[in-house]
């Protein structure tokens, strides 16, 4: 009774006591009698908490999908998977060579990581671990669906969110030449959202107007994906007011988008894409773009994504939420 009482004070106590110093005993025990006594015990204590798999998965698309810097015919994805034996958490991201990345490349960078993922980090660890990328997303996502299988709980509400209510999402019009693109428009009139993709080596205004009256009643968004200058921005801007559409998604460079601070307001929305990743981007798009298009390989993943959402809409912007071409 006195040891139990020296200890918690709780039944079971002063067995749990007596177990651990058995424990302690052996393992001394163990440590002076052989070198593989020790390997074992080493090996025993440095059990990876988690397993990480990397793969790289190419997936081939319908059509070709083009826009202002090129076309690409397949989705190559660089897919994570992190388990412990019973939760399995899976993610996927898109290298995307406008920020310097290659799926060898997302591979490494992940890999580089593999010894504190194994270990077990958390979400907030990995967002100082990591930089933003699409590595830093596969990593990211892949915890937030280890963490709510775990639970048993959706992720969102791990999140602290309300369920959303259905979207409606836009259907891509690729670029091409205006007819094509006016065909490409024509076959899906029962789309409610079309975005159509500018930027191309001029006829930009005829691809335009061609898009609206192949479309008469839907919502057009144009994204010119930085392809557009300061010269010609103000032909783009009025053809897209005079043909109704609903915003401009990204049409100057990133880094050279200051023309966009000093003209008159469109009647339309001004959306920033390629100028924005996280939330150390946000500060320079006020006064110059009313909307974010926030994309999980941007940002870095889920955990940035809702916080720049937040931190947007504290500065007067508006959210769209986008992706790159994955499965």
């Amino acid at each position: 009774m006195k040891l139990k009482n020296s200890l918690c004070g709780k039944p079971g106590c002063a067995i749990q006591f007596f177990r651990i110093v058995s424990f302690c005993y052996s393992y001394h025990k163990l440590a002076t009698c052989s070198g593989t006594a020790k390997r074992f015990i080493r090996s025993v204590e440095k059990e990876p908490a988690m397993q990480l798999a990397i793969a790289i998965e190419r997936f081939p698309l319908r059509n070709p999908f083009t826009i202002s810097r090129g076309s690409k015919i397949e989705a190559v994805v660089v897919t994570v998977i992190l388990s412990d034996g019973n939760a399995k958490g899976w993610a996927e991201c898109v290298p995307y060579p406008r920020y310097n990345e290659t799926p060898e490349g997302v591979v490494a960078t992940i890999e580089a990581q593999r010894a504190a993922l194994e270990r077990g980090v958390s979400r907030e660890e990995l967002q100082i671990l990591m930089k933003p990328g699409a590595a830093r997303n596969a990593v990211d996502c892949a915890l937030w669906d280890f963490e709510a299988k775990k639970s048993g709980m959706p992720a969102y509400r791990l999140a602290g969110l309300d369920r959303l209510p259905p979207a409606t999402t836009a259907f891509t019009i690729s670029l091409g030449s205006p007819e094509k693109m006016a065909e490409d428009a024509a076959k899906v009139t029962d789309k409610p959202i079309l975005k159509v993709k500018f930027g191309g080596e001029g006829g930009d205004l005829a691809r335009i107007i061609a898009v609206r009256k192949a479309a008469p009643d839907a919502t057009l968004i144009a994204d010119a994906n930085e392809g557009w200058t300061p010269d010609n921005l103000a032909a783009h801007l009025k053809a897209c007011a005079d043909c109704g559409y609903a915003l401009v998604e990204q049409p100057l460079p990133a880094g050279k988008d200051d023309a966009l601070a000093s003209i008159d307001r469109p009647p339309f929305l001004i959306c920033a894409d390629e100028s924005v990743h996280d939330r150390a981007t946000l500060d320079k798009l006020v006064g110059k773009y009313d909307t974010i298009n926030i994309k999980l390989d941007k940002t870095g993943g889920l955990t940035e994504a809702i916080a720049i959402a937040r931190a947007a809409e504290d500065r007067g912007l508006t959210i769209m939420v986008g992706s790159m071409v994955s499965s």
